[in-house]
């Protein structure tokens, strides 16, 4: 089964989506291919939504983990059954398909090629500022990659004319690192600004040493069509939203 998924040149040959919104069996705010099993949507709906994602990618399940907003990273090293309580993923296990899931949060898909080593990585400004990055990366060259050699993209994320923040929010960026202001620009609101939340992923990841950063440019807050996006839904004071899945399988 084929769905709309977005796919990066930067991954050309190697098995991974970035799934969009369309595709799916989910009704109502989460149509229709909500991936969410923490969303309110019916089990059933969502559980067949992922049945399609896995179809897509030619595997029988996909690995997602129990996203916590954290730094930490897991190396699978065979498939687990209970949901690990984490926010990235690295393997070296052939047919393993890591997933992450995010609703304007980043998804980033790494890969090392030549050592055969891929991962996976749930980033909102938490887990970018905590240290998520770095840590899958960290994670992956325990498994054999080299950091040079690793590709990393950042799929469907909001973007920096659509996530707008408050004085505490940058005051907690600068006093980490005064560089970190130019992540900043103002915003129609005084005393708030706009965060520009794929560039700081970027720069962690291009600080860190990552081979090679591609980010697809894909507003989830804009894109109505095509992304979930927990901001547009707070904004319009919906009850609930849906999940999108970003994923990568080692062949």
């Amino acid at each position: 089964m084929s769905l709309p998924a977005i796919e990066a040149p930067a991954l050309a040959g190697l098995r991974h989506a970035f799934f969009t919104r369309e595709g799916g069996v989910s009704e109502g705010v989460y149509a229709s291919l909500n991936g969410g099993v923490g969303s309110k949507d019916a089990p059933e709906a969502v559980a067949e939504n992922r049945r399609r994602m896995a179809v897509h990618l030619g595997v029988d399940t996909l690995l997602v983990p129990y996203q916590i907003h954290s730094p930490l990273c897991l190396a699978v090293t065979e498939p687990w059954r209970e949901r690990p309580r984490c926010d990235a993923q690295a393997t070296a296990l052939r047919g393993a398909a890591l997933g992450v899931t995010g609703a304007d949060c980043g998804m980033i898909l790494f890969a090392d090629r030549a050592a055969g080593v891929i991962g996976a990585a749930h980033a909102g400004w938490q887990g970018a500022f905590g240290g998520v990055l770095e840590a899958t990366l960290e994670t992956m060259e325990g498994l054999g990659a080299k950091r040079a050699d690793i590709t990393a993209v950042l799929g469907p994320t909001i973007g920096p004319q659509s996530y707008e923040t408050g004085p505490e929010f940058v005051a907690r960026f600068v006093a980490a690192d005064a560089s970190y202001a130019g992540f900043f620009k103002g915003s129609a609101r005084e005393h708030h600004a706009m965060f520009d939340l794929p560039g700081f992923i970027g720069h962690r990841l291009l600080t860190a040493g990552v081979g090679r950063f591609e980010n697809l440019a894909l507003d989830t807050y804009a894109d109505e069509a095509r992304f979930f996006s927990y901001r547009r839904t707070t904004h319009r004071n919906e009850p609930d939203y849906g999940r999108l899945i970003s994923a990568i399988v080692l062949e």
